[in-house]
C-alpha cells in the first residue's frame, strides 16, 4: 500500500516509523510538507520520500491528513481536485468527517482518527470512525495504518470519538497529573526527588501492565490490593472523602463537552 502522509511532523513521522517497521517499504511512504528541515529529518531518519507540495500525492492508495486542525481547511482545498479514489485519513484533532468532506469537494471515503501522545513511542490508543463510503478493505487499510503505532479501537457513532477524546486522547495529562502529584506527596512525605519519581513511574507502569494483563476489573484488583484497617485503605478512605472519583467524571465530561465544542468552531470555517 502506497501512503501519502501531509505534514511530515512527530505525529506522521511516528506513524511512517511504525509501518516501516511493521514491513512496509520506505519508498511506499510519502511525507509532503512545505517545511524543509522536516522533509530533511523524514528522509533522513526513515529513508521515506519526500515532496514540498501537494500534486506529489495524487494517485496513492491512501492520503493521511497530519496537519495542524487550523489549517485542514486550506489544505483540503488544494487536495481536493488530486484525490481519484484513495482512503483519506485524518488525524486531526477535532474536525468531523462532514466538514472534511465539504472541504474536499464532497469526496466520502474518509476514516477519522483520534490517536493520543504515547503513539509517538508506539503504545498509542486509536480511536477511528469510518465514513459509510469506506469499504471493508479501506477500513483494514485504515486500522493498520494506525495499528502501527498501537491499539485501535473502532466506535459506531462519530459523536462517540467525543467521549473517546475525553477519556483516551486527554487521559494521558490525566495519568501524567496524578504522577505529578505522587511525586510531589512523596517528596512530602520525606523521599528525596528522584526516590520518589522513580518509585511513583515505576509503580504506575506494574499496575497498569498487570491491569492490562488481567482478567479482572480495576475495582477488583484494588480490593486486593486493600487490606481492611491497613495503609491502603486509610489512602482510598481519604480520596473517597475527597471527592475524587466524582471530580474525574467531571473533568472527563468537561473535555467531552470543549471536543464537541471544537468541532463545531472548526467546521464554522
Amino acid at each position: 500500500m502506497k501512503i501519502a502522509f501531509i505534514g511530515a511532523g512527530n505525529l506522521a513521522s511516528a506513524l511512517m516509523g511504525g509501518l516501516i517497521q511493521r514491513g512496509a517499504t520506505p519508498h511506499d511512504l510519502l511525507a509532503v510538507d512545505p517545511d524543509e528541515s522536516k522533509r530533511q529529518a523524514a528522509a533522513l531518519e526513515l529513508g521515506v520520500d519526500t515532496a514540498e507540495r501537494l500534486e506529489s500525492a495524487e494517485g496513492f492508495d491512501a492520503v493521511v491528513l497530519a496537519v495542524k486542525p487550523q489549517i485542514l481547511q486550506k489544505v483540503c482545498a488544494a487536495l481536493a481536485p488530486l484525490l481519484k479514489r484513495p482512503l483519506v485519513i485524518s488525524v486531526a484533532a477535532g474536525v468531523r468527517i462532514a466538514d472534511i468532506s465539504r472541504w474536499l469537494g464532497g469526496y466520502a471515503a474518509i476514516v477519522r482518527s483520534m490517536p493520543n501522545t504515547p503513539a509517538l513511542i508506539g503504545m498509542g490508543m486509536t480511536g477511528l470512525h469510518a465514513a459509510p463510503d469506506v469499504t471493508p478493505d479501506m477500513r483494514d487499510q485504515a486500522n493498520a495504518v494506525m495499528n502501527s503505532v498501537g491499539a485501535t479501537l473502532w466506535v459506531e457513532h462519530e459523536a462517540q470519538l467525543d467521549a473517546l477524546t475525553a477519556v483516551s486522547g486527554s487521559g494521558p495529562a490525566y495519568v501524567f497529573y496524578f504522577i505529578e502529584s505522587l511525586i510531589a506527596a512523596g517528596e512530602r512525605a520525606g523521599l528525596d526527588a528522584g526516590q520518589a519519581r522513580t518509585l511513583a513511574l515505576e509503580t504506575f507502569f506494574g499496575a497498569s501492565a498487570l491491569a492490562r494483563q488481567s482478567d479482572e476489573t480495576a475495582a477488583v484488583l484494588r480490593e486486593r490490593v486493600t487490606s481492611k484497617g491497613g495503609t491502603t485503605a486509610a489512602a482510598l478512605a481519604s480520596f473517597e472523602q475527597s471527592g475524587i472519583k466524582e471530580e474525574i467524571g467531571r473533568g472527563v465530561r468537561a473535555a467531552q463537552a470543549r471536543s464537541n465544542e471544537l468541532a463545531r468552531e472548526l467546521g464554522a470555517q
